[in-house]
């Protein structure tokens, strides 16, 4: 299939289909990536309402995750998670690059 060119996108950034965010994953323009720390998490769910990219997975009202395909690595997550819990922080990718 061939890639739309620019003439082909819809004018003023029109979204013309519902829910197409999905289809895109975004992850790879991160600088820094959120690490959360499963031991200090009080599943308060904070970051899951604050994240504008719902990339905070939750299942039974628990935190499971973080989707890095989509997470923009923007750092609400570590600014909303409450000081004395401090559960998630900003890690730059290039030292995680090293770890892993």
């Amino acid at each position: 299939m061939k890639e739309k060119g620019w003439k082909d996108l819809a004018i003023g950034g029109r979204i013309d289909e519902a829910g197409c965010a999905e289809k895109f994953e975004t992850g790879s323009w991160r600088t820094f990536r959120p690490v959360r720390d499963e031991e200090k998490c009080t599943h308060c769910l904070r970051c899951w309402i604050f994240c504008p990219d719902s990339a905070i997975e939750v299942k039974d009202g628990k935190v499971t995750g973080i989707d890095l395909d989509h997470c923009k690595g923007c750092g609400i997550c570590e600014k909303v998670c409450p000081p004395k819990i401090h559960a998630i922080d900003m890690v730059q990718e290039s030292e995680l690059s090293k770890e892993e």
